[in-house]
């Protein structure tokens, strides 16, 4: 059966890789065979444009977040990925982020983020940022100042969970029951769990978006022959799971294949598949008419 058009991969990673360290860049490039490729879709949206339009895929979420110690981003990934959104707000969603170690107030810095940049969402990622999910309660309080922002506007926040295995990544503050803390202290925030606690964490991950009415997941990163094993229950989520692939991250292929094994698995039925790969996240982030930084009505 062929895929459903209109495919919503909200987790790609097309960010300025000139900013990367170079041991992340060297884990990110090792064996793949489409680097050329890769970096013409960074400089060209364009080009990006056409090879999704090649691929059957409708929209796709950029993931952008600063990262300086592990990663190498700084701030500027921001003005990065929401001027690259701005070319084409009808196909790209903009996630970018924040970091303590930025200068200036907290609030202040996510009014610049939501306000002036309109990013479509805000990426948590405490492996590659060194904090955990709820380190506003301690040792990070401008966190909160982050999720009270999205809160107030409706912005959803995406928050790695999992492992990561990039030089001087922090796996153990990737566990998902960080962000049942976070669920609790703000109850009309929209919480995304990306790559739903893989590979240690996938039943906290569940039990999280389970529990709360606004916590969803996605599925990126995670061989998507594996989901009926590791998440068998996975259709109990119903509307809140969300396709994603974490491209071109290590081990993804391309942007399609991931797409047609998921849609092959039978654990779970048609309508709930399709859901996935398009419908909930249209949800979620409604269409939007052209324009700079239109979030859509």
């Amino acid at each position: 059966m062929a895929l459903p058009s209109g495919i919503v991969d909200i987790h790609v990673h097309i960010q300025p890789w000139d900013q990367l360290r170079p041991q992340v860049r060297e884990a990110i490039s090792r064996g793949r065979q489409d680097l050329r490729e890769i970096e013409e879709f960074r400089r060209d949206a364009e080009a990006f444009v056409r090879h999704l339009d090649a691929l059957g895929i409708a929209r796709v979420g950029l993931v952008n977040y600063p990262a300086p110690r592990i990663m190498g981003f700084g701030p500027s990934t921001n003005d990065f990925v929401a001027a690259y959104r701005d070319l084409h707000p009808d196909r790209f969603l903009a996630w970018g982020g924040w970091d303590p170690s930025f200068p200036g107030e907290p609030r202040r810095q996510m009014e610049r983020l939501l306000d002036e940049l309109r990013l479509d969402g805000i990426k948590v990622h405490p492996p590659h940022q060194g904090f955990s999910a709820r380190a506003y309660q301690d040792e990070v309080p401008g966190l909160r100042a982050v999720y009270e922002a999205c809160e107030e506007r409706g912005v959803p926040v995406m928050v790695h969970t999992g492992t990561s295995t990039f030089p001087g990544a922090r796996s153990r503050l990737g566990n998902p029951l960080d962000c049942d803390d976070v669920a609790v202290d703000f109850p009309g925030l929209t919480l995304v769990l990306a790559h739903c606690g893989r590979p240690l964490w996938y039943e906290e991950a569940f039990f999280v978006a389970r529990r709360h009415p606004r916590v969803h997941v996605d599925l990126s990163g995670i061989p998507p022959k594996q989901l009926p094993e590791k998440l068998p229950r996975l259709e109990l989520l119903g509307e809140k799971v969300l396709w994603g692939t974490d491209w071109p991250s290590p081990g993804v292929r391309d942007l399609r294949s991931n797409a047609e094994v998921f849609w092959a698995q039978e654990t779970w039925s048609e309508a709930f598949r399709r859901g996935v790969l398009r419908d909930h996240a249209g949800r979620l982030f409604p269409p939007r008419k052209a324009g700079p930084g239109n979030r859509g009505t």
